[in-house]
């Protein structure tokens, strides 16, 4: 079964509070993908604040948001990212979502040191005695997965989604027969046309219906890729996941609070943002009624 063809939207988590994870506060955004076409999430990565999330957190809500998902796409698919400092924590979240129903798990190497290449090995072999298929996630700004460690640690793997921006690196994880999902925002329409078979871009969040239009047959690459580039903007009035939420509240789909130490941006930076995305009001996912 492909995890990652199509598109994968890395879904932002919905809070009750901050920092507590809710799939009943999931129910609006939910629904909204699942209208617009949606098939396939990724929960608890970067977008979705995975790292900052406690393990005994995760594993409910990642069980609720299965549950759900299940009811309103009879195809749909769940990745859960488990990423986390060592090896062990990141196998107690395996084993969570293994148990919340979840197709698959996506992990980077573990996160703080750089660690050598088959100790980056020994990381996804241990991860995929837990019963679920194994995606590596290349995220350099947080772990390193160099060419050598993706070579050595293919035999784990299912396939990898890769926001590493690398041309290179790319072309190299495809060569390897990997699946590959890119994840570079501003890299989406090349690596369409180099040949992976899905995209993972963060805007999907604002956007799912702009980003199933990339993948379709026949579309229109250079044009879409503008469009998906100019939503990245939003992040030069605040970066990460706090903006887009904010957005998505705006629209009724997901409350704006996020984990501690992030911040909801402030009433100035909501208002700069709503001006900078009202252009693209026809590409944003809709409201809620």
């Amino acid at each position: 079964m492909s995890l990652l063809s199509g598109v994968v939207v890395p879904l932002v988590t919905p809070m009750s509070a901050p920092g507590v994870p809710s799939a009943e506060a999931a129910e609006n955004l939910l629904a909204a993908m699942a209208a617009v076409g949606v098939r396939r999430l990724m929960l608890l990565g970067s977008n979705g604040e995975g790292p900052l999330i406690p393990a005994e957190l995760s594993g409910e809500f990642a069980a609720g948001v299965v549950k759900r998902w299940q009811e309103l796409v009879t195809d749909g698919t769940v990745l859960v990212n488990v990423t986390a400092p060592g090896t062990a924590e990141a196998e107690r979240r395996a084993d969570d979502a293994a148990a919340a129903g979840a197709d698959g798990i996506v992990s980077s190497p573990p996160t703080f040191f750089k660690h050598r290449p088959d100790e980056v090995v020994a990381h996804f072999e241990a991860l995929s005695r837990h019963g679920l298929p194994v995606v590596a996630y290349n995220s350099p700004r947080s772990t390193l997965f160099t060419q050598e460690s993706a070579a050595a640690s293919k035999p784990y793997l299912v396939g990898v989604k890769d926001s590493s921006g690398d041309t290179e690196m790319l072309h190299y994880l495809m060569s390897l027969g990997l699946e590959v999902s890119q994840g570079d925002e501003h890299g989406l329409a090349d690596a369409i046309r180099a040949g992976v078979p899905g995209i993972t871009p963060g805007i999907a969040n604002l956007a799912p219906g702009l980003a199933l239009q990339l993948v379709a047959p026949g579309a229109e690459l250079d044009r879409l890729q503008k469009l998906a580039t100019a939503l990245t903007k939003i992040h030069t009035v605040r970066p990460g996941v706090p903006t887009v939420k904010a957005l998505l509240n705006a629209r009724g789909l997901c409350p704006a609070h996020c984990a501690p130490p992030l911040a909801p941006v402030t009433p100035d930076e909501l208002e700069r943002l709503t001006e900078l995305v009202e252009p693209l009001e026809e590409h944003l996912i809709p409201r809620s009624a």
